[in-house]
């Protein structure tokens, strides 16, 4: 009996979604969980993984199309039933086309469009799968990971609720197997040269002169920030900070950070921590306003902006005043991970009070950015640059010394912020990044 694939319920709010790629073509073999097809929504970008293992049949809704949610997009076959499995069914005018001139095919495409006999190889039994209770305690992206090191869950013990296995839980038994690189787990000889081959051809480039459609995330950027300009009043201010103390601390400690805890110590936890303290002084910066009333939020909830090959998406911290050093970095770190690779939820674009985006990475000495609605602020962080700056000891005495320094920048809504609360905002950020004591774990 065919699996039924349907298009998922990103969220309660998203009705709809658009299929953006297949990953996969009609005939081709497919393990649970795999990625499958990559949507967009309303809310995010994401990549749909298969929910059972066997033969890709059928293709029912092509890239591009638009459908409500629970709609059959297409058919899983299970292994026994390959042969069984048909083809995209072609359109009259492909057909003539196809009949006129067949030289034009690629072999892949040509191969994945009538069925085949699959040979001694790829008849091979597919890789043992998780049982039932593993799968239960344990999420997706656990199950590809132990897939793609040969580990099977019975062997790990997990942390998480009712004993769950988490992605913690599983990268610290492959560190401790001393198994940094992932080991193929017996994979299956191509059954043709072409099985080898990508499964997408790459998208040309438009030349100068296309007119091309806006993607779904492109048209959204686009209605928000001219949204966010009509409805918030923009002001902004920038402050020079001097950042050679935290540019030591990290040059001394992130060889051990990362090698006790399995992250990257990166500059943005700092960032972030130092708002977050400044926030917990001045709660107007987190602040927003309802109507003709203003909302003070008991949680901060920091949008980190990641910048995509395809557009920007703010990913949300939820209730970061809550977590340690450690935490705003691992945090951070998943978050990036996963807005980069489609793994995000709706809910993890939600709900954001204060936003912290990041032009320095790029080479910007600074930036003027746009609100993030419906917060009332967002940060701004430059480029980490050295330079000459006058140093003044505890005499009084003046001097000139190369520093490490970064420009960080204010936007804010002056319906609600006045100046010199923005000003003694960033003026306690300034200072908490240039008189940094707290340890980084």
């Amino acid at each position: 009996m065919p699996t039924d694939i349907i298009m998922p319920q990103m969220g309660e709010s998203i009705v709809e979604g658009t299929i953006t790629k297949w990953l996969k073509k009609p005939g081709d073999k497919i393990q649970r969980d795999e990625p499958l097809f990559e949507i967009s929504t309303d809310k995010v970008d994401a990549e749909i993984p298969a929910p059972a293992s066997g033969v890709l049949q059928e293709i029912k809704v092509t890239e591009g199309t638009t459908v409500g949610v629970n709609t059959v997009v297409g058919t899983i076959s299970v292994d026994g039933e390959a042969a069984a499995a048909k083809p995209v069914p072609e359109k009259p005018a492909e057909k003539k086309e196809a009949k006129a001139s067949s030289v034009g095919l690629p072999p892949a495409v040509a191969a994945a469009s009538r069925p085949r006999a699959e040979s001694p190889a790829a008849q091979a039994p597919p890789p043992a799968t998780p049982s039932d209770e593993e799968e239960a305690r344990s999420s997706p992206l656990v199950r590809k990971i132990a897939r793609e090191h040969g580990i099977s869950l019975s062997q790990i013990s997990g942390t998480g609720l009712g004993g769950r296995i988490t992605k913690q839980d599983i990268l610290q038994f492959i560190e401790s197997q001393g198994s940094a690189q992932p080991t193929p787990a017996v994979p299956s000889a191509p059954a043709h040269p072409a099985a080898i081959a990508p499964s997408q051809p790459a998208i040309p480039a438009p030349f100068p002169g296309d007119l091309v459609p806006m993607t779904k995330m492109r048209h959204l950027i686009a209605k928000h920030m001219v949204e966010s300009r009509r409805i918030s009043a923009h002001v902004h201010c920038m402050y020079e900070v001097d950042f050679t103390r935290i540019v030591n601390v990290r040059g001394k400690q992130k060889n051990g950070f990362e090698q006790r805890h399995g992250v990257r110590l990166t500059f943005m936890p700092f960032f972030v921590r130092a708002a977050i303290m400044a926030l917990q002084q001045w709660p107007i910066i987190n602040a927003s306003i309802e109507g003709e009333n203003i909302r003070y939020h008991r949680n901060i909830n920091v949008g980190i902006a990641v910048a995509l090959d395809w557009g920007l998406i703010v990913p949300v911290l939820k209730n970061a005043g809550d977590l340690n050093f450690l935490g705003l970095q691992r945090g951070i770190t998943d978050l990036g991970e996963r807005a980069r690779t489609k793994k995000l939820k709706p809910e993890d674009v939600e709900g954001s009070t204060f936003t912290v985006t990041n032009p320095g990475q790029f080479g910007a000495v600074f930036g003027l950015p746009i609100i993030n609605q419906p917060n009332s602020a967002i940060m701004g962080v430059g480029g980490i640059t050295k330079m000459p700056l006058v140093i003044t000891d505890k005499e009084g005495n003046d001097s000139i010394a190369i520093r490490s320094v970064v420009h960080l920048t204010l936007g804010y809504d002056h319906r609600l912020i006045d100046g010199a609360v923005a000003d003694q905002f960033m003026a306690q950020v300034k200072k908490n990044l240039e008189t940094w004591n707290e340890e980084v774990g």
